[in-house]
């Protein structure tokens, strides 16, 4: 029996609950990791080593979903290629943790393209829990060292709306698992991100020759964990659950992220930036604790 059978709506099982704290946790500490590895790597190349990893590793345990190969062309581009260029290079000028709460504007997203791309109807609370994300993350750019980084802000900003995208673009699937998707994603994603790091990024051949363990590591964590295994889990979770349901784990992300960012990387957080993020979770958990 295949494992993207729907639940009923409001019946996540212990399985789904715990695939749900993992999706959190790896890409929680995936962020940390990358910001780690960028401070000597091209954040577009670093993506570009990650969904090749993640493609030679998954490809020969899936089927070729013949049919829907230009569905998920358009999502490796949208979802992947686009979406972590933009994200992963906002990245290198944030702290890990900062980075982690501006990405929760993933979930009001969602809202918002499910109103326009899947026919959604958001209810007055959702409205406002939109409203307060997008104040948290206004109260985090305020804060002086943020502010001098707004570019890099408003690339991950464009990078959670564009993922967002891509989530709308899956749920469309049809007849296709979760492996399955972030395989072929992966094998498709690999080629665009190259090509979008030889246009946009430099040094390439320098970098490779010069990248350390921490690189490679991280190389092997993003394709490995973070994607094989965390978007392995997390495409399964919302093909077979309402993503109402199972964006809430999202939640967990910035915790996980922040914890990290302090253990592994030594940063901190500002009171301004506490106060922001505290209130961007706020406003996404009032979107996700809407039953409307």
């Amino acid at each position: 029996m295949s494992t993207d059978i729907e639940h009923p709506p409001g019946r996540l099982t212990l399985v789904d609950i715990v695939m749900g704290i993992g999706v959190a946790l790896t890409w929680g500490l995936g962020i940390v990791f990358s910001k780690a590895a960028i401070a000597h790597f091209p954040p577009i190349l670093l993506m570009g080593f990650r969904f090749t990893v993640t493609a030679l590793v998954l490809v020969w345990f899936v089927r070729v979903p013949r049919g829907q190969l230009l569905a998920l062309f358009g999502i490796a581009l949208i979802s992947a290629a686009l979406q972590y260029s933009l994200t992963f290079t906002g990245l290198k000028g944030l702290d890990a943790g900062v980075a982690a709460l501006v990405v929760q504007l993933e979930v009001p997203f969602l809202v918002l393209v499910g109103a326009v791309f899947l026919r959604e109807k958001p209810g007055l609370r959702k409205w406002a829990g939109i409203a307060v994300a997008f104040f948290g993350v206004y109260q985090i750019a305020g804060e002086p060292q943020i502010s001098a980084a707004l570019g890099s802000v408003l690339l991950v900003i464009s990078g959670a709306f564009v993922w967002a995208i891509g989530q709308a673009m899956i749920r469309k699937l049809k007849d296709i698992d979760g492996l399955t998707v972030t395989a072929w994603i992966a094998v498709m994603a690999a080629p665009q991100l190259f090509a979008v790091s030889l246009a946009v990024e430099s040094d390439h051949w320098q970098a490779i020759q010069s990248a350390g363990w921490v690189v490679w590591a991280t190389v092997l964590y993003l394709g490995l964990v973070m994607t094989a295994l965390g978007y392995g889990l997390w495409y399964t979770l919302i093909r077979r659950n309402p993503v109402s349901q199972v964006a809430p784990f999202l939640l967990l992300l910035p915790l996980f992220a922040v914890l990290g960012g302090v253990v592994f990387l030594g940063e901190s957080m500002t009171m301004t930036v506490m106060i922001g993020g505290a209130i961007v979770i706020a406003g996404v958990a009032i979107i996700l604790t809407d039953k409307g």
